[in-house]
């Protein structure tokens, strides 16, 4: 159903890359951005199975959860270019990145944990 959106997701990117320089890419380059952004999605998806995981605590699950999704991005943004490879630059992306996961991971489990506690209330009548 979401097959599409691999390649709006690289247009987008492209797009916000070209306010700051002036963008011309090459077949390869186009297939490789629409490629990567797959398989992000993918892995992305496929991630959310540390979460499932029963017999593990949460900080292993998240932290198994961060470092795969870190590792895929970070390759990703790279191998298209679109972060250099460089320690200061890998730097900053490391720190937004992990401030936007913990963020975002923060705020499902808060929501997630809240929702439990009104089914459990509803569910004691």
């Amino acid at each position: 159903m979401f097959a599409g959106f691999g390649p709006i997701v690289f247009g987008i990117v492209i797009l916000c890359i070209s306010y700051s320089e002036t963008v011309a890419l090459t077949g390869k380059e186009v297939l490789m951005g629409i490629i990567s952004t797959y398989a992000t999605a993918f892995i992305q998806a496929g991630a959310t199975v540390f979460n499932q995981i029963e017999h593990w605590s949460v900080p292993k699950s998240v932290f198994c959860h961060f470092g795969l999704l870190y590792v895929v991005y970070s390759l990703a943004y790279v191998a298209n270019s679109w972060i250099p490879f460089k320690a200061e630059v890998l730097g900053v992306f490391t720190v937004i990145f992990a401030v936007g996961f913990f963020l975002i991971w923060g705020i499902v489990y808060l929501a997630v944990r809240s929702t439990g506690k009104k089914f459990n209330e509803k569910l004691k009548g």
